[in-house]
């Protein structure tokens, strides 16, 4: 849930928006091959060794935890006295409305080397935190401590979403639950041209439930077993159906950036930002902020920017494809997300492999397919096929895929753990919930198990 930074309006920005110009938008991110690169994006969770929620101020909060990384040489963006965002070196560091702390990690050639920079921030994380008694651990959703327990960041976006999202959503406290107690790993990869986006998100949209039942790791919330292995999912399918989940129109031929546009123009706007203000839009849809503008105001490339930061679709498009759909989970799984969905996009023929497992379905079983694996994981099935069998063939796919790229070589090992996983059957949430049997729910015993390591 990254916001982009906010930049003054320049001279470009001032000029009447068109369609035209927001399909020029997409179409300007795209690169050379030699070019591409892989962003990995990780949040983790912070408890006490008790597996108490840690609130944000305090000596021995999440705040004094940002102030150490700014003393490491990172430079620091604050909002009412409070550090919002670090960079340092391409890596940006930010917290998710719950306090879960995140990595957006510098653009890099291959997963194997966004692997390395997650060890190192993960180490750094730990060496910083756990002074302070504050443990980060690898699960898609908080398991101990209940909503109201788990205090609000202090960052002017998240005052105007935790305000919006309950109106819009079927289930007003699951709103707020997926705000303040989900976490997720994504991937981020670049494109050539339009039509090679297109065909990386379609593939993408088709086989990203299959993902998320391989790495869910959200089957306890609250204390206690909640009967999905992906707890973090399911509160998501719950979450503001105008802006979340699958895009039908992705799956018809003749897909184009035009049609993401037409669609964003008229997802309902969260807020509109000025010096720093965050004016809350009341649901006005983009389109209609165009058309008449709004209080005075006429939308910038920078206020399409923010708006489509916004936008939480399984797979979502900025100048590169922006890959969602995994729970957060220990290591093995964080490390090997790029190499997965590197094998499976990158490489024309691993692509069209990848699609050609998931093509034959009408819309309504995707969703449906999106529905089941939040509840049965790796056991549910998309028609003849269990997702379990579906799961060994991609990563069997992926490894295909990297085989086939010139720099693909060392990413092939990060797959490994997750093809185990897939043959047996098992995801990270069945270990969870076999670790809170063994341990008798014990949230100390639990926290020093689930805690990251590099």
């Amino acid at each position: 849930m990254s916001s982009p930074t906010i930049r003054p309006p320049g001279r470009e920005a001032v000029l009447p928006l068109t369609p035209a110009q927001l399909v020029e938008y997409f179409q300007s991110g795209a690169k050379e091959r030699p070019r591409f690169r892989i962003g990995i994006e990780q949040e983790k969770i912070a408890v006490r060794d008790d597996g108490s929620p840690v609130p944000y101020d305090g000596e021995r909060g999440l705040s004094a935890v940002l102030e150490r990384f700014a003393q490491r040489g990172f430079s620091a963006s604050r909002e009412d006295g409070h550090i919002i965002a670090l960079a340092r070196d391409g890596d940006r560091i930010t917290m998710e409305p719950g306090g879960q702390l995140e990595l957006s990690g510098g653009a890099l050639p291959t997963a194997a080397e966004c692997a390395v920079a997650l060890d190192a921030h993960v180490h750094e994380v730990a060496d910083l935190a756990r002074p302070l008694g504050i443990r980060f651990i690898g699960v898609g959703a908080r398991p101990f401590g209940k909503l109201d327990d788990v205090t609000w960041l202090p960052k002017r976006r998240y005052v105007v979403m935790r305000e919006y999202f309950p109106r819009h959503g079927r289930d007003s406290r699951l709103a707020h639950s997926m705000m303040k107690m989900t976490a997720t790993v994504q991937a981020n990869f670049d494109y050539s041209s339009e039509a090679d986006a297109l065909d990386k998100i379609r593939t993408a949209y088709g086989v990203t439930s299959i993902i998320t039942a391989l790495y869910a790791a959200s089957p306890i919330l609250e204390g206690r077993p909640t009967g999905y292995q992906s707890t973090r999912a399911a509160i998501w399918l719950e979450t503001d159906a105008d802006r979340c989940g699958l895009l039908p129109f992705v799956f018809e031929p003749g897909f184009t950036f035009r049609d993401y546009v037409e669609w964003a123009l008229d997802v309902p706007m969260f807020f509109v930002v000025r010096d720093g203000v965050y004016r809350p839009a009341h649901a006005l849809p983009f389109r209609r902020f165009i058309a008449e503008g709004w209080q005075g105001l006429t939308p910038t490339i920078d206020d399409w920017e923010v708006h489509l930061s916004t936008l939480f679709p399984e797979v979502r498009l900025k100048r590169y494809v922006e890959v969602r759909g995994a729970d957060a989970g220990p290591m093995p799984m964080a490390r090997g997300l790029g190499a997965l969905w590197r094998g499976i996009l990158e490489d024309p023929s691993a692509r069209a492999a990848a699609w050609a497992l998931v093509d034959k379905h009408p819309f309504a079983e995707r969703e449906a397919l999106r529905r089941d694996v939040a509840r049965a994981g790796l056991a549910a099935r998309f028609g003849a096929r269990s997702v379990r069998d579906l799961a060994v063939e991609l990563c069997r796919i992926a490894d295909g895929g990297l085989s086939r790229l010139a720099d693909g070589a060392g990413d092939r090992p990060l797959l490994e753990p997750l093809r185990a996983r897939a043959e047996d059957g098992r995801s990270p949430a069945d270990d969870l919930l076999a670790d809170f049997t063994a341990a008798g729910g014990d949230p100390r015993a639990l926290v020093d198990r689930w805690e990251l390591r590099p």
